[in-house]
């Protein structure tokens, strides 16, 4: 018993005397937080981002404590399934998707041909992550992901969307400044996390860019690719049950909020 206490006695003292002290892996408040954004910094660069890159992406970055309280009050999936249609689809929020639907059935319809998923769906999703494209959120991701990722409660599945983050800015599909969205990160009209968005996000619009943030078509068309490339059936149900329900519950794992995407889809189908 006494020779793993003394190795780690050791180890302490050495880390404690091998000059500047290392960056903690992880955090709870903002006292260590410049350190261990140098080291995720050097990381970045060692795993193949530019220091072009790394540069602007973190220029001024600092902790947002406000993001951590919003990760910590997360309380509007605990509705029930009536209280939660009642706040996020109302009657006039399935009538404006109804109109949604009918505007764009050409956009849609083209979206259906190559990936197979209906436009109910889609507007679904749209109308429910951003109101069909206004409230994207307006906070700084890379704040956001880096304060995410240096705390302790999930610090490694933010890391990689961090990382994935500079992947996406040194593409070329958005620069540091557009990167605004809600406080977890997620960006663009329909709600992308950063790894989702590298992986799936398509430039259906053909300008050059994969734009989740401008460009309704790029969002519309990228979910629709995220839902095939998680097994969407074409021309199947989405009702509770199906294997496209399913599919729904990798776009999102609440319960609630799947429901109320096949409820929606069904209110404005046909």
């Amino acid at each position: 018993m006494i020779r793993p206490v003394r190795t780690f006695l050791l180890a302490l003292a050495l880390v404690s005397t091998a000059g500047p002290a290392l960056a903690a892996a992880c955090g709870s408040s903002a006292a260590g937080f410049a350190g261990w954004l140098e080291d995720f910094k050097r990381q970045a660069i060692a795993s193949g981002i530019s220091p072009g890159v790394v540069a602007s992406a973190f220029a001024g970055v600092t902790y947002d404590s406000k993001v951590i309280y919003l990760d910590r009050h997360q309380g509007h999936f605990n509705l029930s399934f009536e209280q939660f249609v009642a706040k996020r689809a109302p009657p006039s929020t399935i009538a404006l998707g109804r109109s949604k639907l009918q505007k764009n059935a050409a956009l849609f319809a083209g979206i259906e041909k190559r990936y197979g998923v209906p436009g109910p769906i889609l507007v679904a999703i749209w109308g429910l992550e951003t109101g069909f494209g206004p409230n994207r959120g307006n906070m700084p991701v890379i704040r956001s992901l880096s304060t995410l990722a240096y705390d302790c409660r999930r610090a490694a599945y933010f890391r990689n969307e961090l990382m994935s983050a500079l992947k996406i800015i040194q593409r070329g599909d958005l620069s540091p400044s557009q990167m605004k969205g809600a406080w977890a990160g997620e960006l663009g009209q329909t709600q992308f996390l950063a790894s989702s968005y590298l992986k799936f996000a398509v430039d259906y619009d053909g300008n050059g860019h994969r734009d989740l943030i401008n460009s309704s078509a790029d969002a519309l068309a990228s979910t629709a690719n995220y839902l095939k490339g998680y097994g969407w059936q074409r021309g199947g149900p989405w009702t509770e049950g199906s294997h496209n329900y399913e599919v729904l519950r990798q776009w999102n794992k609440a319960g609630v909020y799947v429901k109320t995407i096949a409820y929606f889809a069904s209110k404005i189908s046909g």
